[in-house]
């Protein structure tokens, strides 16, 4: 064990000195970045910029009663300058860069004419905008301008916010979502735009960085080869920490093992937002630990790195304090919140979690869960709110090797316009015959149904555009049916049900490889009636 952390130490050691020298040859001003300890507040303050020319820091702050949302905001866009060697007393962002949802910075162009935001934003009116994706605001004579929204194809996001990083060239964005054709929650993807300003459809990095947990703030060294992501699916230090990893090819899905950056970086708490700037040695980020609030950010300097303390990584500790409280006992903790899907509150619920020899019920309030599992291959988990729809996951655990676990849940609310994706729900290839897999999903849109009679749907069945129209058209048409049959033999009325085929016609990825082509390939159902 002694050998590998002094071989972790190692790599971290060459992997500050690479970065330094990649650097020292940017065209940014050289930066010498003060503590930003004195931007803190008793709030969640993460992701935080720094302009090019070293002057300002930009950084979300979430559930500030400043926001625009008040303290119900997921995220304001706050600004703090630097004078004499200190940054000063933070101030909003004012409603330009900010509205009543999630609001970060993705980064700058080069030469710091063009800020990028991590959302789209409602092109009149106040309201929160229809569309997702990132956008760009312009600085005129030091004042931002209204952010104009950037089109990527087949652009979607289930979590509440997105996290990411816009390249100095402007053509890369690595970012955070959880979407179809995810490995679990939030897994971390690329768009890269193309000579003639048009971005590509998101690719998933690949099963080296992604796992069925949560990958979430990505960001980019200066040369876009070495990436910065957290993870609570990996073995750490706490509930998430920051690991680097480096690009072997152009494909962005080749990767090396990801590597924990260690005790001077990573705690028992959360740790997000690590970001490297050019012509300096440090790096911000953001930690739970020892915080006036709930996060603060916080300076990291490569010399913080010591020959006679290497990183130790392998030791989990608790992520929050509530949750040292219980008592220890054998197996893995595993902890969280469920939310509603619309607007990221926390609400109650129950859930239900079957394995092999084991069923464990625990109820969930507004405060969160907790629950104690044996790790083993495999549970199903249902989770389950009056007023929303429940929803079913499959949890591999087996051999995972830190203690606890971090796992939250987003219910959508029933309430006419709902689309739900019955991601279990499988055929036989080129066939309208359901796998025994789908059943348990299936069983999940009864239970819905009966518990809420005066409901009405609209099942919707989809595939990829290869092969002749008509011939996928019928195809969808008629796994559609067998999806209505089986929900009609279980007591459901035929005429609280309908259903079409729609082929290819409505994709909701790119049709270019077989890994996006599978994501169009779907059944769904969607509320049309209350």
């Amino acid at each position: 064990m002694k050998i590998g952390r002094l071989f972790n130490d190692l790599v971290m050691r060459i992997h500050f000195l690479v970065l330094s020298s990649i650097l020292s040859v940017s065209t940014f001003a050289q930066l010498n970045l003060p503590s930003p300890e004195n931007i803190n507040s008793p709030f969640d303050e993460q992701n935080a910029v720094i302009s090019p020319d070293g002057k300002t820091i930009y950084f979300t702050i979430a559930n500030h009663p400043g926001n625009v949302g008040g303290k119900r905001d997921p995220g304001d866009i706050w600004i703090s300058h630097l004078m004499d060697g200190h940054w000063t007393t933070p101030v909003h962002g004012g409603k330009v860069l900010n509205d009543a949802g999630y609001n970060g910075i993705a980064g700058f162009s080069q030469d710091g004419s063009r800020m990028f935001l991590l959302s789209h934003y409602a092109t009149s009116g106040s309201g929160l905008a229809k569309t997702q994706g990132i956008a760009v605001s312009k600085n005129n004579s030091g004042d931002w301008s209204k952010p104009e929204n950037i089109a990527i194809p087949y652009f979607q996001n289930k979590s509440s916010i997105v996290t990411g990083c816009i390249s100095l060239d402007s053509r890369v964005f690595v970012y955070s979502a959880e979407t179809y054709g995810s490995y679990g929650v939030e897994d971390l993807y690329v768009t890269l735009k193309d000579s003639e300003g048009n971005w590509s459809a998101p690719k998933n990095l690949g099963a080296s960085i992604n796992t069925q947990f949560q990958e979430v703030s990505p960001s980019l060294s200066t040369d876009g080869k070495t990436l910065y992501f957290s993870t609570n699916g990996r073995k750490g230090s706490g509930s998430f920490d920051v690991y680097s990893t480096t690009r072997l090819d152009d494909s962005w899905t080749n990767w090396s093992d990801p590597i924990n950056l260690g005790s001077n970086v990573n705690t028992d708490g959360r740790d997000l937002f690590f970001r490297t700037y050019p012509g300096s040695d440090k790096a911000t980020y953001a930690s739970t630990t020892n915080s006036d609030g709930y996060g603060d950010i916080k300076l990291y300097t490569s010399s913080d790195i010591k020959s006679d303390e290497p990183p130790v990584i392998d030791q989990p500790v608790e992520p929050i304090a509530d949750i040292q409280q219980v008592p220890a006992e054998k197996g893995l903790r595993i902890f969280g919140k469920i939310t509603n899907a619309k607007t990221g509150e926390p609400i109650t619920g129950i859930i239900t979690i079957t394995g092999v020899g084991e069923d464990k019920n625990v109820t969930c309030d507004a405060n969160g869960y907790r629950i104690n599992l044996d790790p083993q291959s495999g549970y199903t988990v249902r989770i389950e709110s009056s007023g929303f729809i429940s929803a079913m996951e499959k949890l591999d655990v087996e051999g995972y090797a830190m203690e606890t676990l971090e796992l939250n849940w987003k219910l959508q609310p029933v309430e006419r316009g709902t689309t739900v994706n019955l991601k279990s729900v499988l055929f036989e290839q080129s066939e309208a015959n359901l796998l025994p897999e789908s059943y348990p999903e299936l069983d999940l849109v009864v239970d819905f149904l009966q518990n809420n009679p005066t409901v009405t749907i609209e099942l919707s069945g989809h595939t990829d555009n290869r092969g002749v129209a008509s011939d996928n058209i019928k195809l969808s048409q008629d796994r559609v049916e067998t999806v209505r049959e089986y929900l009609i033999s279980k007591g459901i009325e035929a005429r609280r049900i309908t259903g079409k085929g729609y082929g290819g016609m409505k994709p909701i990825a790119s049709n270019d490889t077989e890994e996006t082509r599978k994501l169009n390939r779907r059944v769904e159902f969607t509320i049309k009636k209350m």
